[in-house]
């Protein structure tokens, strides 16, 4: 870059190479053009780019992963705020094991549906008696976040079973 288009003095945010355009004959009263060119992105922000795309793009198969951070999230602030939330949400535990008896008793099924319902209503229940006893104990306390860790592997996969056979 010659020393005429090279900006000297003018201060610029990291990361922004400023380039002026020298006058031109002709407009000796106004102002020069400035033109801003951003320099090109550094190696960590391509990575966390392209992991951000990568996970947009994904965003339906990674939603049991999305659910579960929001419960450990919710149960870290209703640990700090009301500890005795978690008695509140213990009987809630039990909610999918009515269910699966209801729907027994309604619709009654037998073979893979009667396992899935089974299944469902097993990691639901697990689900919900983690998040009483993380509100009650804290996320991450004793085992709770191998408790959480497998609950989340469980569900995910389940998920993404479902979503490959329907």
């Amino acid at each position: 870059m010659s020393s005429r288009t090279r900006a000297r003095g003018v201060k610029t945010a990291a990361g922004v190479t400023t380039v002026r355009i020298p006058r031109q004959r002709g407009r000796r009263r106004q102002e020069p053009f400035v033109v801003v060119v951003p320099e090109r992105p550094s190696l960590t922000r391509e990575a966390l780019g392209f992991a951000g795309r990568l996970l947009w793009r994904f965003r339906h198969a990674l939603a049991p992963t999305g659910l579960a951070l929001l419960a450990l999230v919710v149960a870290a602030l209703l640990h700090v705020m009301a500890w005795w939330s978690g008695l509140i949400l213990a009987p809630t535990a039990a909610g999918p094991l009515v269910w699966l008896l209801l729907m027994q008793r309604r619709r009654p099924a037998a073979g893979t549906v009667l396992a899935w319902r089974i299944a469902l209503a097993g990691l639901l229940a697990s689900a919900l008696a983690w998040l009483a006893t993380a509100a009650a104990a804290g996320p991450l306390a004793g085992a709770l976040e191998l408790w959480w860790l497998l609950t989340l592997i469980l569900a995910q996969s389940a998920w993404l079973i479902v979503r490959r056979t329907h």
